[in-house]
């Protein structure tokens, strides 16, 4: 049967109203959100430090997962199999450390040295007055976050596409133009609060989804037996070579240099409640992550071969799964939940992107001497949203990669060289403003230089080698120069 016939996709009434409805809400809040965030750059970009656990909890999980969790790992687990848990395990077991044990660290830290980003804390840490530490962590900052940003409205393209079989182009225009509005208006506020939404959304999507369509094919015991005929090694979570077990495990590894994850920790109104959304995000992150899997093992034992998909993209599974097998209101939950990954992440990294430009690059080395109106910064910060918005945009049309393949590029890009750097910040005394420098550049080039040579790549992920080698370097250059200014 051709995939036409298969995926042949109406405006339901009913589909098309809860779709509608979600977005109309995430622009209200956008819209409610607005007087609060022009007050001031440090509400604009982190909601003056007065966010509560439970959003923060939300925010952080959400904001780092993307459309890589719910079109990337549930694509990986049609073709993987159940192997394919191991990508969420790193990130799960990372992210409650970062929050028991960094968060509330970089919280305290921030706000005693007035930071409101991570390059403005690693300038002030080390009362860096050259402005070195700023400029190289900005640089890597906005070449990531941009890639970053483009594959999140690629994401937004495909879905649209396999939803409702519109043109890849006018689907990531749209998942743009919704993400731009709110994000303009509410800034930090309310991105956090509608993360916050997304994540109830999308662990609601993520459990009825593949709860509907295994009971509908027959059970869970059926649904295993049909994967173990098809091929046995689906079922064998130990069905990868060493090297995909490492660089899946080491996905975890990125968490501690992605800005995005790491202003959540800066938000919160009382350091002590961190404990608290350490409980909750990591509950999220489980839920979520066998949401995944579980759509990804259904749908290969419903749909054997990869021809059967819309495109025959393993990427299309999720939105095509829901079609063919949920009520219209739904199937529009579904949709809801596909976008609120994408947008959930895009308008972090949004954020983040914004905030080096005006907050790093404008406040603090061009206008570095001269005080400038809060009102200007925010009007500025909005500018410089739209303008990444449209390099994004471009950058997500001409994009040839998967959705999972880059952002694991952009994911280890920054985890790699901002990572180490922040931890050792943190942990070790002993760290120094030219230790630092080495650890974020070291990180990147490498990155960078594996991603592009096929011998290395083949071997293992590599955020594995550039995030260790990058820490060895902060830790070798610091004791080289611990008495250097």
């Amino acid at each position: 049967m051709e995939n036409s016939q298969l995926f042949d996709v109406s405006f339901n009434s009913g589909t098309l109203f809860s779709f509608i409805a979600y977005y109309l809400l995430l622009i209200s809040i956008g819209i409610y959100s607005a007087r609060f965030s022009s007050t001031g750059i440090t509400e604009f970009f982190l909601g003056g430090r007065q966010m509560k656990r439970f959003v923060v909890a939300l925010s952080a999980v959400v904001s780092g997962r993307s459309a890589w969790l719910i079109l990337g790992v549930s694509g990986m687990a049609y073709s993987r199999g159940v192997s394919a848990i191991w990508a969420v395990v790193g990130y799960i077991l990372v992210e409650l450390f970062l929050f028991i044990f960094v968060a509330g660290r970089l919280r305290t830290e921030t706000e005693q040295l007035q930071s409101i980003t991570i390059p403005d804390y690693l300038e002030t840490r080390f009362n860096d007055r050259s402005g070195i530490l700023r400029i190289v962590s900005v640089f890597i900052i906005l070449i990531f976050m941009v890639a970053y940003v483009a594959a999140q409205f690629s994401g937004g393209g495909k879905a649209f596409h396999a939803s409702f079989d519109m043109p890849y182009a006018w689907g990531i225009a749209l998942t743009t133009g919704i993400v731009l509005v709110y994000t303009i208006l509410g800034g930090f506020f309310a991105v956090s609060v509608i993360d916050m939404i997304q994540a109830i959304c999308m662990i609601l999507a993520l459990v009825i989804l593949p709860a509907v369509a295994i009971i509908e094919f027959g059970g869970f015991n059926l649904m295993l037996s049909a994967l173990n005929q098809l091929r046995p090694d689906l079922l064998d979570p130990m069905a990868l070579t060493a090297g995909a077990f490492i660089g899946f495990i080491g996905i975890g590894l990125g968490s501690p240099g992605n800005p995005h994850i790491l202003v959540r920790y800066m938000s919160i109104d009382d350091p002590a409640q961190l404990r608290i959304s350490a409980v909750i995000g990591t509950i999220w992150n489980v839920v979520m992550a066998w949401g995944a899997i579980y759509i990804g093992l259904i749908g290969r034992a419903l749909y054997p071969t990869q021809q059967l998909l819309p495109g025959a993209d393993t990427e299309q599974l999720y939105p095509f799964l829901a079609q063919n097998h949920l009520h219209p209101l739904l199937f529009g939950l579904v949709l809801a939940s596909i976008f609120a990954a994408i947008m959930s992440t895009a308008d972090s990294q949004l954020l983040v992107a914004a905030s080096a430009v005006v907050r790093d690059i404008y406040q603090n080395l061009i206008k570095k001497n001269v005080e400038l109106p809060q009102q200007r910064l925010v009007f500025f910060s909005r500018i410089a949203i739209l303008v990444l918005v449209v390099v994004a945009l471009l950058l997500a049309i001409t994009a040839e990669k998967l959705i999972f393949w880059l952002v694991l590029f952009a994911w280890g890009g920054l985890g790699a060289s901002l990572g180490p750097a922040i931890l050792l910040t943190l942990f070790w005394k002993k760290t120094t403003k030219w230790g630092v420098l080495a650890g974020l550049v070291t990180g990147t080039l490498i990155v960078v230089i594996w991603n592009q040579v096929a011998g290395l790549k083949n071997i293992v992920y590599e955020l594995i080698p550039a995030f260790f080698v990058s820490m060895l370097m902060v830790v070798i250059v610091s004791l080289c120069t611990r008495n250097s200014n």
